[in-house]
């Protein structure tokens, strides 16, 4: 029950949840959230720290760039509920715009 609780409360905050989608679609470097949320690095740091510590997130520092993913494993219920998560909120237009500005990034390569 524990685990649950600490999940929704860190999903609570928008950015959280729009992070967190945006993870389901594979592991993302710091510098693409902040192209994508046009945020500073500590806002989008700040964020990912406070997953990290729900135990949702995971991170690997490749070079001089940080990557996130979701956390392996994430657990059979916890990976449910994201995925009923990501299916209902395609239909909301910032998370569509979300994915579309992902896939640009991700055209770009800009971690290198």
């Amino acid at each position: 029950m524990e685990q649950f609780t600490r999940m929704y409360k860190a999903l609570s905050e928008e950015m959280r949840l729009r992070i967190v989608m945006l993870l389901t679609h594979g592991e993302l470097c710091v510098c693409e959230l902040m192209s994508i949320f046009d945020e500073s690095q500590s806002k989008v740091s700040r964020h990912l720290a406070y997953l990290k510590n729900s135990g949702m997130v995971q991170s690997r520092r490749v070079g001089t760039w940080m990557h996130y993913s979701l956390r392996e494993p994430l657990g059979s219920a916890m990976n449910a509920q994201l995925i009923f998560m990501k299916q209902q909120f395609t239909e909301f237009p910032v998370f569509r715009e979300d994915v579309k500005k992902l896939d640009d990034i991700k055209k770009l390569n800009i971690c290198g």
